[in-house]
């Protein structure tokens, strides 16, 4: 497992400064990943072949498809299914490219309370809910301050502002902040730090995004723990309702079914033993089952 240090190459943007990272060894998922390199890499690069098959689509032609107002549904499966969703769908989709890329670099670091109010309102069961993130486009290099709100009706909004830094006695954050987060800003702090690679898949209609994450990494920057979540792949599809959705038949076919997976959420539970589990247990196990079976 190779620390952030032997990370070199990944952006920093996004990152507080925090402790080294450790191997955590309380939970079975925190095994050693080394195997998962090698086997990462061959399948990230037959991945990445089957991906160049796509028409592409530019951001410009995306604009269309921004969907800040939707409905999520996510599902989690593995990288050999992922390869046979994508030669499925590969005549239904467009793939996102940016200069070249189509599999991008997504730097993200969660805050949350002194107490984790977010962490524990999700975890609580509360369907009205928030989270605040600050995240690095790395293909783009763009960043932003992004506050997502979650209603009763399984609706979720967005609200972003284009930022250069973390810093929160910044006025215009502070500003944007008053006006869209339930929380005190005061008595807010950095807590988990990830990065994972993106695939972004859009429809021919142009009336939904499928976003592909790949080699997803967590640290946690007040436990200085640090886990490489190997071949798990989270999926989310992401559309304005319930309008007609190519890819919900290929899924269904491939026996992919919807599962909850926040990833502020699973990286807290799995990097932090203080928080409390209880709501997440059944989802912990079955990301460990795909994580362990490699």
């Amino acid at each position: 497992m190779q620390t952030k240090s032997q990370r070199s190459q990944k952006p920093q943007s996004s990152q507080s400064p925090h402790r080294s990272h450790k191997t955590h060894k309380s939970h079975k998922t925190h095994k050693s990943y080394k195997s998962h390199k090698t086997h990462k890499s061959h399948k990230t690069q037959i991945m990445e072949e089957i991906l160049r098959q796509f028409a592409p689509i530019t951001l410009a032609e995306m604009s269309g498809v921004k969907l800040m107002n939707r409905t999520d549904t996510k599902f989690v499966t593995t990288m050999t299914q992922l390869e046979r969703l994508l030669l499925m769908a590969r005549d239904d989709y467009y793939a996102q490219e940016i200069g070249g890329e189509r599999n991008m670099l997504y730097d993200t670091t969660y805050f949350d309370t002194t107490g984790f109010d977010m962490y524990r309102q999700h975890q609580n069961g509360f369907a009205r809910r928030q989270k605040i993130r600050f995240r690095t486009y790395v293909s783009s290099n763009l960043q932003f301050m992004e506050v997502k709100t979650k209603n009763n009706h399984g609706r979720t909004k967005k609200k972003r502002i284009e930022v250069t830094d973390m810093d929160l006695s910044d006025p215009t954050k502070r500003d944007f902040l008053a006006q869209v987060l339930r929380f005190d800003v005061d008595r807010l702090q950095a807590h988990t730090h990830n990065y994972f690679h993106r695939i972004t898949l859009v429809n021919r209609a142009k009336t939904e995004r499928l976003t592909i994450d790949t080699q997803l990494e967590f640290n946690n920057l007040l436990t200085g723990e640090h886990l490489d979540m190997g071949p798990l792949v989270v999926i989310e599809l992401k559309r304005d309702g319930l309008v007609y959705s190519p890819v919900v038949e290929m899924l269904r076919q491939l026996r992919i079914h919807p599962h909850g997976f926040s990833k502020y959420c699973m990286g807290a539970a799995l990097t932090n033993d203080t928080l409390p589990q209880h709501r997440f247990k059944v989802k912990l196990r079955e990301v460990e089952k795909i994580v362990n079976a490699f």
